[in-house]
């Protein structure tokens, strides 16, 4: 069957409504600690990015399991589809405990990173010590969301991370004005919620799916060198996801840089930034689907016009984007902060927010494509050459406001990995 609208959005719609959501586990967060004191904006945006940094790079556990999935699932190989499953679960654990031995030197490290001021080293590490607990949890959803992707299933992944966000509103909420918990009571609100969220995903495998699952596929995905090869396999997309880590990173040091003000005013815009990202991957996760089902399946008809559906769907909603951020951008800031001071230094960045959909939805349409296929290699150069492009404008074009060179950098990192996208995929589908 050739690839339609209606399979799209039938993906693409619940990856939609769980991906939005998936920003409500900050959002919330920053909402909260946004009421309590510019400090506390300022940390909960730091302290979340330091997670981000940490479980980030950690994406391709998702990313490749979903690639895999999807062809095994394509070329009807129930084998290689369990076994995926079971490899990729033990992966995550090993990585998850290795995290959690080291949080020490990582919280360390990403405090120097940062240039993490002294007003706001207390309050990010009782958030960072909380919010580890979460980290088998974290990991483990990782491989297993990815896994329902690739078995072309959005429904699950969208049930589980809407019963996670209601979880981490309820509780966050509860911990801060209930129990005056503070930065810590959010911290553990998203604790609780993920490990929701695992035990919703082991529940929906044992009823759906345990005809993927035996002993003797268990026995054969714990071989050691089997393990290491499965992590081969996603080195490229480990390293296309650190240096995509790495720009939001430095975006943030550069901020906290800049002051106390700067920080919180970017802390909010960056929800923006993930309010977008996650609706456009929306499509992008159904081109993931899509893109390896119909390459296991070797229909390349269907895998081209897979790839020109998720484009035209990923640009009407960017362009949505884009008018709801014009309108309705002054309302956003003032639900995120009551500090007027704060609210009048983001509105000097609102042409960024209002453009910024239009200029990023490419690149990541083109990222689910290219997990789809495979096709890592690809999106680790285009990666490493966009990162080269930002540092170099940023730090050799001179603006009277360095957070407007800020910006300008991070467009060119987002137009670089478009551009360089679209010419590998000329090559590929010629």
């Amino acid at each position: 069957m050739s690839a339609s609208h209606k399979e799209i959005l039938k993906l693409a719609i619940p990856n939609i409504v769980s991906n939005i959501s998936i920003p409500l586990l900050s959002t919330v967060d920053t909402i909260l600690m946004g009421q309590l004191s510019a400090l506390h904006l300022g940390a909960i945006g730091l302290g979340g990015m330091i997670f981000n940094f940490v479980y980030w790079n950690f994406g391709f556990l998702r990313m490749g399991t979903t690639g895999l999935t999807a062809q095994a699932y394509g070329a009807q190989d129930d084998y290689k589809v369990g076994v995926t499953l079971v490899r990729g679960m033990l992966l995550a654990l090993l990585l998850a405990i290795t995290i959690f031995l080291t949080q020490g030197w990582l919280l360390q490290a990403a405090s120097w990173f940062f240039s993490v001021q002294d007003t706001h080293a207390p309050l990010i590490v009782e958030y960072f010590t909380m919010r580890m607990w979460a980290a088998p949890a974290t990991m483990l959803m990782y491989v297993m969301m990815g896994w329902f992707f690739g078995l072309q299933n959005a429904i699950y992944p969208m049930m589980i991370t809407i019963i996670i966000n209601i979880v981490n509103i309820i509780v966050s909420y509860l911990l801060v004005h209930q129990y005056g918990m503070d930065i810590k009571g959010v911290a553990l609100g998203t604790v609780i919620a993920q490990y929701t969220g695992v035990l919703l995903c082991f529940a929906a495998v044992a009823y759906n799916y345990r005809q993927y699952l035996h002993l003797e596929l268990i026995k054969a995905a714990s071989k050691f060198s089997e393990l290491v090869d499965f992590f081969k396999v996603n080195s490229n997309l480990f390293i296309r996801t650190v240096c995509l880590t790495f720009v939001f990173a430095y975006f943030y040091r550069e901020s906290s840089i800049a002051g106390a003000l700067a920080l919180a005013a970017n802390a909010i815009l960056l929800q923006f930034v993930n309010w977008m990202s996650y609706g456009i991957d929306g499509f992008a996760y159904a081109a993931e689907s899509m893109v390896g089902k119909y390459k296991g399946a070797n229909d390349n008809l269907s895998l081209s016009r897979s790839v020109k559906l998720s484009f035209l769907w990923g640009l009407i909603l960017a362009i949505a984007y884009s008018l709801f951020y014009f309108m309705y951008y002054d309302v956003l800031l003032h639900l995120f902060s009551s500090d007027q001071d704060v609210i009048d230094f983001a509105l000097r960045y609102k042409i960024w927010m209002v453009v910024f959909p239009i200029i990023a939805f490419a690149c990541y349409i083109w990222d689910g494509v290219f997990i789809g296929l495979l096709a890592s290699r690809q999106m680790r150069d285009s990666m490493i050459v966009a990162v080269i492009v930002f540092l170099g404008l940023y730090h050799f074009i001179e603006m009277e406001d360095p957070l407007q060179g800020l910006w300008l950098a991070m467009f060119s990192f987002l137009i670089v990995r478009g551009v360089l996208l679209t010419i590998y995929w000329r090559k590929v589908d010629t």
